[in-house]
This record gives C-alpha cells, structure tokens and sequence, in this order.
C-alpha cells in the first residue's frame, strides 16, 4: 500500500532552475577560452590553473544540463519505475573527480616550478582577464545561489563558482604582487593555494553524491526514532524492513512493515504514517506494508 498517492508531484528540483544553468555554462565557457588564451600568453600558472577549473565547470553544468533535460524528457519505461532522476547525482560524482583531477594536477605544476627556474610572468594581462573573470563569477553565483539549496546538482555547480570566483580574486592579488615587486614565485604559490581550495569542496559534494548512489539514509533521518514514532501508532505492534534513502535532490522515498492488532483498521494506520513521514520526517513518498500479527513470511528474507 503507498502512504501518499500524489505521484504526478514534479520531484526535480534541479529543473527549475535549468534556465540559469543554461546562461551559467554559456558564460563559463566563453571566459574559460579567454582565460586558456591569457595564461598561455603571460605564462601564468595561477590564471591556466584557473582555466582549467572553469572547464571542469563547463563539463560538470554541461552534465548537470544533460542529466536534467533527460529527465525532463524521458519518456516512461517499463525498466524506469523511478525515471532517470539518479542522472543528476552521477553527474555532480563524475563533477567532483574532475575537482580532484585539476586540483591534483595545479599543485604538482606548482611544485615542479618552485623547485626549477620560476618563468617570467607578464603581470598586466593576468590582472586584467582575472578581473572580468571574477566579474563572470559573480554573476553566474548570483545565478545559482537560490538554487544550490535545492539541487545537489546546482549545488555542485555554484561551489564550482564560487571557488572560481576566490580564484579570480588570488589571480588579482598574485598579479598585482608580481606587478610592484617582480617576484614570480607567488603565481605557483598562489596556483598551489587554488588546487588547495578546491580539494576540500570536492571531497565534501562528492561524499554526498556517493552517499545517495549507495542509498545511505538522509543524515537529517533518525532511524532509530522513526521507529518509535511509527511503532507508538494505535494498532501497531511491530516495526520491521524500515528503509529510507536518497532517489536525487529533494527527494527521500521510504519503505516500511507495519505489523497491527488482528482487529486494527489498516486506514487510519495508512494515514498516521503517511503523516509522520511527510510532516515530522520530510518524506513525501513511501510505500507501506501493512500486515496482521498473524501474518509470517518476513522473516524469510535474508538480506
């Protein structure tokens, strides 16, 4: 028996706000070739270690709008009883190794020119491309903040944008200290500081994605006590085969066994569930067995 019978719900979160991904990736990708360019013309590690997150950031919003328009769109599957929702949780994972790739990659660059000859760095169009490029920062940030509330996806996004945008903001800063005093040994420091910045936010958005991907329960849900609320129902004697997981952003699905008194009404049951999942527990899709203390047969399943 399902406790909430609104299926037809939109459950994306992430779609609402496809629209400003859309001019997110298009100004992403616009800068990330002017940014490449500068950095190849003023030899600076700091602004190439730029360029090469912001094209992980058009990768990962390209994938992210990829995952939403599937899921948008897709048409309904025998084999897809939940859709495609799960795309946009493989496309924030597949975002966060790429974190950790160009992360990876900006602090070994770094090393290996602190430790040789440090090269001239031309300081003007350094400056001069990193602050456009934190002016495109803020405005894709402005764009996304709303939704990174919502979406993990989006979230995996604006994270993305912000680090650029402090990434911009030490290009500035590397830039003007190579300007008053020539030393070009702060744009690898600087470079390392970047690669340094990220690692820790792609760890964080790519633990919650594999959290969901392993169907963990919502860190927000207490098991223990959504036992005891469930079993302190009138009519209820038992409490068993309780799952509760992550299907994508926004929404957490349960399953459960409700064993009643041989005489107990299953409706009035259905519905003080369905109430404490939806109000006390934020889930608004579960589906609920409910079953007679005479019943037998559980016990059979061994996993």
């Amino acid at each position: 028996m399902s406790g909430d019978h609104n299926h037809g719900v939109s459950l994306r979160a992430g779609s609402r706000y496809r629209g400003r991904l859309t001019i997110v990736f298009g100004l992403v990708v616009a800068f990330m070739v002017v940014e490449a360019i500068a950095a190849f013309i003023s030899d600076s590690l700091a602004l190439l270690s730029d360029a090469g997150h912001m094209a992980t950031d058009a990768i990962g919003i390209g994938m992210a709008l990829a995952a939403i328009v599937a899921a948008d769109n897709v048409r309904e599957r025998p084999q897809h009883t939940y859709g495609v929702f799960r795309l946009e949780v493989l496309a924030a994972l597949a975002n966060a190794v790429l974190l950790f790739a160009v992360a990876g990659y900006v602090i070994f660059e770094a090393i290996r020119r602190l430790t040789g000859e440090a090269p001239a760095v031309l300081s003007g169009p350094m400056f001069v491309v990193a602050v456009v490029g934190l002016a495109v920062n803020v405005v894709c940030w402005w764009l996304l903040r709303e939704g990174a509330e919502e979406s993990l996806n989006v979230e995996g996004a604006f994270v993305e944008v912000l680090a650029d945008m402090l990434g911009s903001i030490a290009v500035i800063i590397a830039a003007v200290i190579i300007w008053i005093t020539g030393w070009a040994y702060v744009d690898a420091i600087f470079g390392i500081g970047i690669g340094l910045f990220i690692l820790p936010r792609a760890w964080r958005l790519g633990g919650k994605a594999l959290r969901i991907l392993i169907e963990a329960a919502p860190p927000s849900v207490d098991l223990g006590e959504l036992t005891d609320e469930l079993g302190a129902i009138p009519g209820v004697v038992d409490v068993h085969d309780l799952h509760v997981w992550t299907l994508t952003s926004d929404m957490d699905v349960a399953s459960v066994h409700l064993m009643t008194l041989e005489d107990a009404d299953p409706h009035p049951v259905l519905d003080a569930a369905r109430t404490i999942l939806r109000d006390e527990f934020g889930i608004g899709h579960a589906t609920l067995q409910v079953e007679p203390e005479s019943h037998s047969g559980c016990a059979e399943v061994e996993w």
